[in-house]
């Protein structure tokens, strides 16, 4: 068993323990394997151990290693980095998923950009849950708004919300903020049939976000091993 494979095991194995711990099923969580910076040959081992969703936060380094694995078409591969406008066109017809839609303008290209040949691309709109000025992502106020646009454009699915919470040791306090998040995504679900993920929780917030109610948790450093920035062009 390779490192990869027994970190995969190990991560599957706290989701099921967070899941049961609050009478949910584990298969009510999918583990979003954030593959970033780490190189294409990462991705196949975590494949062979039966890992599917990949989320990359850089636009060019994701498509690279999209085109590099081309004979893996089961991946299924989600943007989950902040989106630059003259980005766009690379998530739109690369990626299946947009995790970091927080405004018009930035739907609109999605939409216009995405090829007809592909299936609507997924979108969640990004909140900034904890009002952080580094953050990107609407308040919670605005979503209804930027929601019923998005539903309208035929080339978009909408299908729910995500948030990077502020870091906070306190699992209540983690709770908490999660909980709100939560609240807005079961008020999206009564508006929108489609609706159906709520991606939160990461690496150290992930078992207060699954007992909120989380359906995606992003997690890398676990599974991949520590990350090296130094050669990497962050775009």
């Amino acid at each position: 068993m390779t490192s990869i494979q027994h970190n995969l095991q190990q991560v599957r194995q706290r989701i099921s323990a967070a899941a049961a711990r609050c009478d949910r099923a584990p298969e009510e969580i999918t583990l979003l394997a954030v593959s970033k910076t780490k190189p294409a040959s990462a991705v196949e081992e975590a494949a062979a151990a039966g890992q599917i969703t990949f989320g990359e936060n850089y636009v060019q380094e994701g498509v690279e290693k999209i085109q590099a694995l081309t004979a893996h078409p089961q991946l299924e591969w989600h943007f989950i980095g902040p989106l630059q406008s003259n980005k766009s066109r690379l998530v739109a017809e690369n990626f299946a998923w947009c995790h970091t839609v927080d405004r018009l303008r930035i739907a609109q290209r999605l939409n216009d950009q995405r090829p007809a040949t592909l299936p609507p691309l997924n979108v969640l709109i990004q909140v900034n849950i904890s009002d952080e000025n580094s953050k990107s992502g609407i308040m919670l106020e605005a979503i209804p708004a930027l929601a019923q646009h998005i539903a309208q454009l035929p080339q978009l699915r909408l299908r729910g919300l995500m948030a990077i919470p502020a870091p906070e040791d306190d699992y209540d306090r983690q709770l908490a903020m999660c909980q709100q998040m939560a609240g807005a995504f079961q008020q999206l679900k009564q508006h929108y049939a489609e609706v159906d993920t709520l991606s939160l929780g990461m690496s150290d917030d992930m078992e207060a976000a699954i007992a909120a109610g989380s359906t995606m948790v992003r997690i890398g450093t676990a599974i991949f091993g520590s990350r090296d920035y130094t050669s990497k062009t962050q775009q």
